[in-house]
């Protein structure tokens, strides 16, 4: 009796401990859409990213960033040609989990650790 009540809680306890494993390499380059909203509004952005840039499609405008990886999981993503203050602000983009061909991320301006936002970027190709 003894054994079997220790044996469940240690299944439990292992089983909890569990974390599916990331496959950040696998997004590091490709063709991603990301959908959102904006003022109730859903919006979706394509863009294709190699090692070092970003081309980003959206609403009939095209915006080019460096990307500058950290490690397989995050990355800083900076407009080249700004247009504003604020577009001249980095970006730091976080894969928090991955799957067979989605990657679910965390992002917010360089420094600003109170403003993060989440969202979810699909491979398509």
């Amino acid at each position: 009796m003894m054994r079997s009540i220790f044996a469940l809680f240690s299944l439990i306890f292992l089983s909890s401990c569990y974390q599916q494993e990331k496959k950040c390499a696998d997004f590091k380059t490709g063709e991603f859409e990301f959908t959102y909203t904006i003022n109730g509004e859903e919006k979706t952005s394509r863009f294709i990213r190699n090692d070092t840039l970003e081309i980003d499609y959206f609403e009939n405008e095209i915006d080019t960033n460096s990307v500058r990886w950290i490690n397989d999981c995050e990355f800083i993503v900076k407009k080249i040609n700004p247009t504003s203050r604020n577009d001249a602000k980095a970006i730091h983009m976080k894969i928090l989990t991955t799957s067979k061909n989605s990657y679910t991320f965390e992002y917010a301006a360089v420094g600003d650790k109170k403003n993060k936002q989440k969202g979810v970027a699909k491979k398509v190709k």
